[in-house]
């Protein structure tokens, strides 16, 4: 089992940067790959992007891409989202999400066993 805890949320204005963590114990963090998926009111969870367990590579919905960025912290136990230029439509419930098998497209929400309980993040305009 892995037991996820998102931190970081909360009410911001359009521009602004926020920095969400996602603290996983439970099991060898460094074999996780950890995935970002967020959750607006009305509409499905969607993909917002993916830090792999091995060498770190990262994809983006094409929404957030260069705006947001994951890095992880195996020391930490901790992976981040770390979100610049916010815009009101990146108000949401932002969930982290875990893995520890390799099925192939960490791009759905599927693909992950474990999830976090989410955290809301607001944009103001």
């Amino acid at each position: 089992q892995v037991q996820l805890v998102e931190s970081g949320g909360g009410l911001v204005q359009a521009g602004d940067s926020l920095r969400l963590s996602c603290a996983a114990s439970g099991r060898t963090f460094s074999s996780l790959t950890m995935g970002w998926f967020r959750q607006a009111p009305g509409k499905e969870r969607e993909f917002v992007g993916f830090i792999i367990c091995a060498g770190g590579r990262t994809n983006y919905a094409d929404s957030v891409k260069g705006r947001f960025t994951i890095s992880r912290d195996n020391a930490k136990n901790t992976v981040y989202l770390q979100m610049n230029s916010l815009k009101p439509e990146d108000t949401a419930v932002y969930y982290c999400a875990a893995t520890n098998l390799w099925r192939g497209n960490f791009n759905m929400r599927s693909q992950y066993d474990y999830w976090g309980q989410g955290i809301q993040v607001t944009v103001s305009s």
